[in-house]
């Protein structure tokens, strides 16, 4: 959600950040709007005054036996109070719209943001490890022996459709040590708050974030109106919304580990193969809300606290920061982290890290209070992938494969493999 007093204040600003995210001018439309709102406004409070001094010189009209005022004084009264209450029917109807306006608009981007119109026009920021050079020609994910038996898409579809996998035995195991790790690192080692949120929220929650109205089409809503979050930053994010939070209380960063649903909705013929792009799948989220100060820097600290699983995991990554045409709505600044996926030959997004600055907090009303004294501020808001499970277990998989269809797996997973170093060709951890 946008600042109208910003706008106000600098519209050819304001057109210009719209400019870059490849839209015409909106502040024309904004101020227009914003000006018969105020306008509105203005003549009810001024009825208002004169219906207040019209009803003072009732009585004395009344009083003074001058029936003739007396009665156009109680009409004037009764009149000022109908025009009143249709001025401010016509602002709030007005203030809806323009709030309709102003929270279908992407956000800023930050002035370090390059400018583009899609994924072609990112840039890679920073480089790790080196693709890994096979005697055979690798595989994916779903072709290698030691998951045949472990990954089963053919009984998922039964039971729910297509995108959809049911894994078993070894493969479920190896799932459930890479989100029991990344949590343990993010805890221990990066200093995030642990949180098991719900997966089902209300309607002002996936507001709160910028899912609604306008993206509700990506996700599942049930017949009781509750949503399920397509990330855990949904309900991380919301846990200081409608607060007005002491500055001391930030930072605050949290994880977690959750379910995620997403239809895909537009998405269709897209990495279709395998469990890249699922309709259910499990993510460690993190979410960062800071003093405004800060959150530039917290985006950087967020997307290496993401790095540093893919070094632990011994997988080669890449980090590109999005243009302004490839970046979410809601983002001033988005950092994706590539990791390589030898089956495919190239790097595919495993996190996503962003900042939205106060974007979210003023739809969320989310604020603190400064230990100086003074107004309370919006904070700022970020999230980032901590990493996507489902992508992690397919990294780890394709990086250690072998030639018979066995996968060694990295050396940070095998205390949570009971010691287990290798899923065997025929799927079973040895």
């Amino acid at each position: 959600m946008h600042d109208i007093r910003a706008i106000r204040d600098n519209p050819a600003a304001f057109d210009a950040a719209m400019a870059r995210r490849g839209l015409p001018p909106q502040s024309p439309a904004i101020l227009a709007l914003d000006e018969a709102r105020r306008t509105c406004i203005s003549a009810a409070e001024s009825a208002q005054a004169e219906r207040n001094a019209a009803s003072k010189d009732v009585g004395r009209a009344k009083a003074s036996g001058d029936e003739a005022e007396f009665e156009r004084l109680r009409a004037l009264v009764s009149e000022k109070k109908d025009e009143i209450a249709r001025l401010e029917e016509d602002a709030k109807a007005k203030d809806a719209g323009l709030k309709e306006l102003l929270e279908a608009l992407p956000n800023i981007p930050h002035d370090d943001v390059p400018d583009g119109t899609d994924e072609a026009d990112n840039v890679e920021i920073h480089r790790w490890g080196t693709p890994k050079d096979f005697a055979f020609a690798p595989k994916e994910h779903y072709d290698l022996a030691a998951t045949q038996d472990g990954m089963d898409f053919e009984t998922a579809a039964k039971l729910s459709g297509s995108r959809f996998v049911m894994l078993s035995g070894g493969v479920a195991r190896l799932h459930r040590a890479l989100a029991q790790f990344m949590l343990d690192i993010h805890t221990v080692e990066n200093g995030l708050t642990e949180v098991n949120p719900p997966v089902l929220v209300l309607s002002e929650t996936m507001y709160g974030t910028g899912q609604l109205p306008k993206f509700g089409e990506d996700s599942y809503q049930t017949r009781e109106g509750w949503w399920l979050i397509p990330t855990s930053e949904v309900p991380l994010t919301n846990i200081v919304a409608g607060h007005i939070v002491e500055e001391s209380y930030l930072p605050r960063r949290y994880t977690a580990h959750s379910l995620c649903f997403r239809s895909e909705a537009g998405s269709a013929g897209r990495d279709t193969a395998g469990m890249l792009r699922q309709h259910q799948f499990e993510k460690v989220e993190m979410v960062s809300i800071t003093h405004p100060d800060h959150s530039r820097a917290e985006l950087d600290r967020m997307t290496e606290c993401a790095q540093g699983i893919l070094e632990k995991l011994g997988l080669a990554y890449r980090t590109v920061v999005l243009c302004t045409g490839d970046m979410g709505a809601g983002a001033r600044r988005t950092h994706d982290i590539e990791v390589w996926l030898p089956g495919q030959n190239t790097y595919r997004e495993i996190s996503s890290c962003s900042v939205c600055g106060d974007f979210q907090a003023r739809r969320m009303n989310a604020r603190f209070r400064p230990t100086g004294g003074g107004k309370p501020e919006f904070v700022h808001t970020l999230n980032g992938s901590g990493v996507a499970v489902g992508r992690c277990l397919i990294a780890v998989l394709e990086n250690g494969q072998q030639e018979d269809g066995s996968v060694d797996l990295p050396e940070a997973l095998h205390p949570y493999l009971g010691g287990k170093t290798r899923l065997a060709e025929d799927g079973t951890l040895v």
